[in-house]
């Protein structure tokens, strides 16, 4: 990992170390922004649309894999365009505290599952977003594989009719929205 301070020339610097936790400067943030937009660009596209190196650009990129920055690269597939039939559901498990941790982890092992999360609120709950061939096939899998769980104390289910809007966390978010694309 490099040290310095800020104010290194564009391209230079890279990741930061405070006491030994790994931070980002512009360069970074801008790369993984390009990188959001379109995994594909080779390290000289971006280097160029940043005015680096793309030297820079692959040891930016090889530091933030390393530190955990960027977990991994994937390709979305439009399940409809490709003749998947399927439906998508929310479900929201309300649970015994002492089992919420155990229920989600359990949750993640099934490939319906692509998304689990838990909140505490008022009540404990496990939701998750799962998909299915048919309303049968949700249905077997509520029923043999998530309400067996121990620690199910109540499910509810809402199946997405239409969706609006569907992407990953984008780049800038929260505290880093001052470097949002102008």
């Amino acid at each position: 990992m490099v040290r310095g301070n800020q104010s290194q020339r564009k391209g230079s610097g890279g990741m930061k170390s405070r006491s030994q936790v790994a931070t980002l400067d512009d360069l970074d943030w801008q790369i993984l922004r390009l990188l959001q937009e379109n995994a594909k660009q080779t390290y000289s596209e971006i280097g160029s649309k940043l005015g680096v190196a793309h030297s820079t650009v692959y040891d930016r990129i090889q530091k933030m894999e390393e530190h955990g920055f960027i977990k991994k690269y994937e390709a979305v597939v439009d399940a409809e365009k490709i003749g998947i039939g399927h439906i998508t559901a929310h479900i929201t498990i309300t649970t015994d505290p002492k089992e919420t941790e155990n229920i989600a982890k359990k949750l993640t092992r099934f490939s319906q599952a692509l998304e689990v999360s838990t909140s505490f609120s008022e009540l404990i709950v496990v939701i998750a977003k799962v998909i299915a061939k048919d309303q049968g096939e949700l249905h077997t899998f509520i029923a043999k594989s998530v309400a067996p769980l121990p620690g199910v104390l109540r499910i509810r289910t809402a199946i997405v009719t239409k969706n609006y809007k569907e992407e990953r966390l984008s780049l800038p978010f929260g505290e880093n929205a001052s470097r949002k694309k102008e």
